[in-house]
């Protein structure tokens, strides 16, 4: 099996490509660019209940458990949202449900984002983050119970 690298590593790679652009307009082409790498979701994947709550734009997120560990994949029909999600997949997806429960994200302040982004992409942001987070917690009760 792969090893998974920390949550804290991911997030310093990503704050250091953050800090190679000079403006905010290079930064969202970043975000843009990341979105459109990102795999696109399965159509039957495309439901509402796998809709996120509280995004503005359409975001469909799956979660996945294998051992012992939570793999999320999504999409979204903006592609700045994608790029946001393919950044918290990349940083979330493979790690144990306490890994994703109990990590900060500190990553999203200190790129910026939570400064730059309008107030419904940071409550989108914030409502796709709270939706891995519980994924996770559903994982590690379910493990718990099972276990």
């Amino acid at each position: 099996m792969e090893e998974t690298k920390p949550i804290a590593e991911i997030e310093k790679e990503i704050v250091e490509e953050f800090a190679l652009f000079d403006s905010w307009d290079d930064k969202y082409e970043y975000i843009i660019d990341l979105g459109k790498k990102l795999a696109p979701l399965a159509q039957e994947h495309k439901l509402d209940e796998n809709k996120i709550k509280g995004c503005q734009s359409t975001v469909w997120m799956v979660a996945n458990y294998r051992d012992g560990r939570v793999f999320f994949e999504a999409d979204s029909d903006a592609i700045i949202v994608k790029g946001l999600v393919s950044m918290l997949i990349r940083v979330l997806s493979g790690q144990t449900p306490d890994a994703i429960i109990e990590t900060p994200l500190a990553f999203i302040q200190q790129i910026g984002m939570t400064s730059h982004l309008a107030q419904t992409r940071s409550n989108g942001l914030l409502s796709m983050v709270k939706q891995m987070k519980n994924y996770a917690l559903a994982y590690k009760l379910k493990n718990d119970v099972n276990g």
